[in-house]
């Protein structure tokens, strides 16, 4: 399963372990998940990991970061998007489409449309209780 994890997911792992964000991160670490970025998203995750405000949880923001580095799958944009009025979040939707993405996970759904694509947009909630109803022995969310 191919998810684009927005920025707010990582950061949200960051704050709380034991989080439905922080298992999601763990699952791509893992590889039981498939984590596509682009160049951009990678650079995102690693200025806003690098702010002062997340300082209290660096450690952990720089072990999630360089797991990430490692389990991603890198891949190429080729068309810009312009349907965010959030211009960053664009960014999402050009990954999970040049990654042919299953879903695209955010915390902030109204920054996007329900779907973009053959992608869905769900926040970590809606992810895991779908895997949970697809796969009876998936974690539950």
């Amino acid at each position: 399963m191919r998810v684009v994890l927005d920025t707010n997911i990582v950061v949200s792992a960051c704050w709380k372990r034991g989080g439905l964000e922080a298992q999601l991160v763990e699952f791509a670490i893992a590889g039981r998940i498939i984590a596509c970025v682009s160049t951009e998203i990678l650079a995102e995750y690693r200025d806003v990991l690098s702010r002062a405000k997340l300082a209290a949880v660096n450690g952990r923001a720089q072990e999630l970061l360089a797991g990430l580095e490692r389990s991603a799958v890198v891949v190429k944009t080729t068309t810009p998007v312009h349907a965010s009025g959030d211009e960053d979040d664009n960014r999402f939707l050009e990954c999970a489409e040049a990654a042919a993405a299953d879903y695209l996970i955010t915390g902030n759904l109204r920054h996007f449309p329900e779907m973009w694509g053959a992608t869905r947009i769900v926040n970590a909630r809606g992810f895991l209780s779908l895997q949970t109803a697809l796969d009876p022995a998936a974690p539950p969310g």
